[in-house]
């Protein structure tokens, strides 16, 4: 399975578990940690904790190797490695924070398919 269809299986499980404002960074061309980023955010630590669990379930699910999984107690950022694509789910507050997507500005911004 190549990257792409990663994200995609990302984004899918991130949406059913009602995640908002979902971007994803192409960061082929400006970083070697991964293809892709995909952020999201939801409004109370319990739905970022759903979000997460869901995305490590239906990556295993899919065969693909969670490689770390970061934050999941706090529930403020949580932070899912799966290789070639990394999703963050931020409890709301802190994505404004720490606006991943200014500090990676130079990385295309793709279609988000549903």
């Amino acid at each position: 399975m190549d990257s792409r269809q990663m994200v995609d299986i990302v984004t899918k499980a991130c949406d059913d578990k009602r995640a908002e404002n979902i971007v994803i960074l192409d960061m082929k061309e400006v970083s070697l940690m991964a293809d892709y980023f995909l952020i999201c955010d939801a409004s109370n630590e319990r739905q970022v904790q759903a979000i997460a669990r869901e995305v490590k379930d239906v990556a295993e699910e899919q065969g693909i190797s969670v490689k770390r999984m970061e934050g999941f107690d706090k529930a403020r950022w949580v932070l899912v490695d799966i290789g070639d694509v990394v999703c963050h789910v931020f409890h709301r507050d802190e994505r404004m924070y720490y606006n991943l997507e200014k500090l990676w500005g130079d990385a295309p911004q793709l279609e988000v398919k549903l």
